[in-house]
């Protein structure tokens, strides 16, 4: 009987191996997934991030970065771990696990709780930092974001097109314009000249909303990553528990 106890042993501690280590390419490919959406978000809405007095959008980017590298580096040593068998590297895989699993569900609870804070900022200092910014010496990065924020939602001023009536820009003496160029639904020099519907955007709610509701379906997809993610570390906690228990089990 005992020659069969050590044959199940091994087979057994071969599968959970396979297992192990499929998990962790699986592991290292979400990590590499969780780091190129925090780069594409720097890189490709990093204009964005400058119309908010908030830093929570940029910080949850280089969260993202940082919880993508910690990722790809955790799977890296539960690869060497499982197919060295070395115990004292799984324990250490297992703590890297379980600390990345908690940030996750602090990070979601910080998240959820300063969400409200972001609406509040949009909706309170939107509206004030493009009429007094926007075409301001100094403010280049900020009027680039905001035309790009109106041509790429195809929205005009924060809550509709009359918040630039009230613009430090258009009100300048020399200004022909009624809205930025950038409200135009075919942008061209001096295009803000009229504000009919038929040339500019007549969205209600404005840049606020059509900005709201991109923030929102980035914290869904966020959402997404983190809990399948984490779905990914208990299964891996498992497996890394059960292998090592093994080990211990197995005669040398």
């Amino acid at each position: 009987m005992e020659p069969q106890r050590e044959k199940t042993n091994t087979c057994g501690t071969i599968c959970l191996k396979y297992l192990l280590f499929l998990f962790n390419i699986l592991f290292w490919l979400a990590g590499g997934a969780v780091l190129a959406v925090g780069v594409w978000t720097l890189v490709e809405k990093s204009d964005y991030i400058g119309l908010l007095n908030s830093g929570l959008y940029s910080a949850s980017a280089y969260i993202l970065i940082a919880a993508g590298a910690i990722v790809i580096v955790t799977g890296i040593i539960g690869c060497c771990a499982t197919l060295k068998e070395m115990k004292s590297l799984l324990i250490v895989y297992l703590v890297l696990l379980l600390c990345i699993f908690l940030l996750e569900v602090i990070a979601g609870m910080l998240a959820y709780i300063n969400y409200r804070e972001l609406d509040d900022d949009l909706t309170q200092n939107l509206k004030v930092n493009m009429q007094q910014k926007f075409q301001q010496p100094g403010e280049e990065g900020f009027t680039r974001a905001v035309d790009k924020l109106q041509q790429e939602f195809m929205c005009c001023g924060s809550h509709n097109s009359s918040d630039w009536r009230d613009s430090v820009w258009i009100q300048a003496e020399d200004n022909e314009r009624l809205v930025p160029d950038s409200c135009c639904k075919t942008p061209m020099n001096l295009c803000g000249r009229r504000d009919h519907p038929s040339n500019i955007y007549k969205v209600e709610g404005g840049c606020i909303m059509k900005l709201e509701e991109f923030i929102l379906s980035q914290l869904y997809i966020l959402g997404a990553v983190g809990i399948g993610i984490a779905f990914l570390q208990l299964v891996g906690m498992m497996f890394t528990c059960c292998l090592h228990q093994n080990l211990t089990e197995e005669p040398k």
